[in-house]
């Protein structure tokens, strides 16, 4: 997964996603996707439930760590009641040392952890090269010419990629150290005034495109989005994918010191459930916990659930048996409901992976998981763990996968990053302009794919929780039958300005709705 939190766009410069973060927040975002207005209808779900006592329930989050000791995920982080802290004994011979909230799959015995790591196609391309690198196709054996199409293919989307970062920090540069001075004097030119601040912007009627994106630029410089910091951040973090991601020669992996393809090699990791870099994860674990009505940032969905954090998801790609090992994790230690926001367009242990999801579906475990934020038809691209796979022999029946949804439900209701499928992705929820918990008691809005799948891992522990004698499968198709129906609306495809009907984006055409979910749990729970 590729977590990077930019503050601004410069889309001149970068045609990538990246997810936006803003200090302050506007109150028209704040806990918007609860509302009955444009999200899920969550608070209003409450009220129908306020004569019932939940039973708790356990939520996995798969990701780069929770900052378990902040503020308002107090009182919802999974205790390991049969592990006695700290006496580095397996007390619950469970296979892991003092796991006392959780596993960290990315650190090894000493405490040292994995926080940069290549993307998957470029440890392929890493893997391959030794074999290939020089060698003429005329020359390639025909028991190796899968492996050598293989080989050019990620060769040329690392070296593809590696360049085209290169040329983005050129850009960049030159932007702020050449125009970024000059730009205030720019938009006065282009104003007529001496002066301008932002009510006098905001009043401004820019004429054409450049004059209203000089506009945008004018609001960002002045609320600080646009500043030098800022661009040299984005520098700093571009040329770390060029080190990290995009880097053939990293061996992240060395600091473990285990075989990544041996999936029964599992003595190694840690109990640093929070790890070196618990941005994303932390976000996604309010999103699905953070405590309601304290003030405190954004509510979580779910009040009647404890968080299981698993790390297994660094500044880049995860391993494959890493996910697997959580999955199986999770299931053997109690969760109901495992998150999965992190995906990836290569899989090296496919099998593996897909083993771990039939074994949580087997043990009654649903599994939901981000659709990814590359804007793309998962009809084409791949997005790992994946919807089928072509060895698949059971159907997934405990798998959900999410597309971001917005508040704008007028055409453009499903975010412009989200990856789409009209028999790929499941659903949407909301995924875009989300608030909630950030590490060291902070709050940040932000976008993704990993946003909207959170929430409905919430309301999965949500139902779960107030009506327990509903199976996971059952719950999963509460969730997809009780959505909002937007499918005979026309929306955009993301990242483009076609439009089409939202139900060629998605199986269901629909956006959760917890209230609608909590009435059709019980009305299924009483006619059993």
């Amino acid at each position: 997964m590729r977590k990077i939190f930019l503050r601004i766009m410069l889309p001149a410069l970068i045609g990538a996603y990246f997810s936006t973060a803003s200090a302050q927040v506007d109150k028209k975002v704040l806990n918007w996707y609860n509302s009955s207005k444009t999200g899920m209808s969550t608070d209003k779900a409450y009220k129908k439930l306020k004569k019932i006592t939940p039973d708790t329930v356990v939520v996995a989050i798969i990701d780069s760590g929770i900052d378990i000791e902040h503020e308002d995920l107090q009182g919802k982080i999974w205790v390991n009641k049969d592990e006695i802290p700290g006496n580095g004994i397996d007390d619950d011979n469970n296979g892991y040392i003092d796991d006392v909230n959780g596993w960290n799959f990315l650190g090894n015995k000493e405490g040292e952890n994995i926080n940069t790591a290549r993307l998957n196609v470029t440890r392929i391309y890493a893997e391959l090269k030794p074999r290939f690198e020089g060698v003429d196709s005329a020359d390639v054996k025909a028991e190796d010419s899968e492996d050598y199409a293989l080989y050019l293919e990620t060769k040329g989307e690392v070296e593809k990629n590696r360049e085209r970062y290169k040329a983005i920090i050129e850009q960049t540069t030159q932007f702020k150290d050449q125009m970024l001075p000059n730009l205030p004097d720019m938009i006065k030119n282009m104003m007529d005034v001496e002066e301008y601040d932002e009510k006098s912007l905001k009043k401004w009627k820019a004429e054409g495109p450049q004059q209203e994106q000089m506009k945008q630029i004018g609001l960002s410089l002045l609320s600080g989005e646009l500043n030098e910091e800022v661009l040299e951040e984005q520098i700093e973090q571009l040329q770390g994918m060029i080190d990290g991601h995009y880097n053939p020669d990293l061996n992240e992996r060395a600091l473990i010191g285990d075989d990544i393809y041996d999936i029964t090699d599992t003595d190694y990791g840690n109990n640093d459930v929070e790890g070196p870099d618990a941005l994303h994860g932390t976000h996604v674990g309010g999103i699905v916990a953070a405590t309601r009505g304290n003030d405190l940032g954004g509510d979580g969905v779910a009040d009647n659930v404890l968080l299981m954090s698993l790390r297994a998801v660094p500044d880049g790609d995860e391993f494959d048996k890493d996910i697997a090992l959580a999955i199986r994790y999770a299931v053997d230690n109690g969760a109901k409901v495992i998150n999965g926001s992190f995906g990836k367009s290569y899989s090296s242990l496919p099998k593996a992976v897909y083993d771990a999801i039939i074994y949580a579906q087997e043990n009654d475990v649903l599994f939901v998981h981000a659709a990814g934020n590359s804007a793309e038809d998962l009809a084409i691209y791949s997005n790992f763990p994946a919807v089928k796979y072509d060895f698949q022999e059971l159907p997934f029946t405990h798998l959900l996968t999410i597309g971001a949804s917005t508040r704008n439900h007028e055409e453009k209701l499903a975010a412009g990053f989200s990856n789409y499928g009209k028999d790929q992705v499941d659903i949407f929820a909301p995924g875009y302009e989300i608030y909630n918990t950030f590490p060291d008691n902070e709050y940040e809005a932000i976008n993704g794919t990993s946003m909207a799948s959170p929430m409905v891992a919430g309301v999965a522990a949500l139902l779960k929780g107030y009506f327990p004698s509903l199976s996971m499968e059952e719950v999963r198709q509460i969730i997809l039958d009780s959505g909002d129906y937007f499918g005979d609306t026309y929306q955009y495809v993301p990242g483009t300005k076609e439009l089409v009907k939202f139900d060629n984006l998605s199986r269901y055409g629909k956006v959760v709705n917890v209230k609608a979910a909590v009435l059709l749990a019980k009305e299924r729970t009483e006619s059993k």
